[in-house]
């Protein structure tokens, strides 16, 4: 009967997820602004130093 509970939980944490694009359906993408708060945000905190920043930025700011 565990498994059930196991599973039970699994679907709920999976649909807390909606905003991901490959469970909850939606194709919604960031816009450029938001991907550049979040790539300052990860330098701010150390997850990236700063050339790689700097590439990303730039690959961001060139998207179509």
């Amino acid at each position: 009967m565990g498994w059930r509970v196991l599973s039970v939980a699994l679907v709920v944490g999976i649909e807390s997820l909606s905003g991901c694009i490959a469970v909850g359906g939606t194709d919604k993408r960031p816009t450029k602004g938001q991907e550049l708060i979040d790539l300052k945000t990860a330098l701010d905190r150390g997850a990236i130093d700063q050339k790689e920043y700097d590439t990303t930025k730039t690959q961001i700011m060139n998207k179509g």
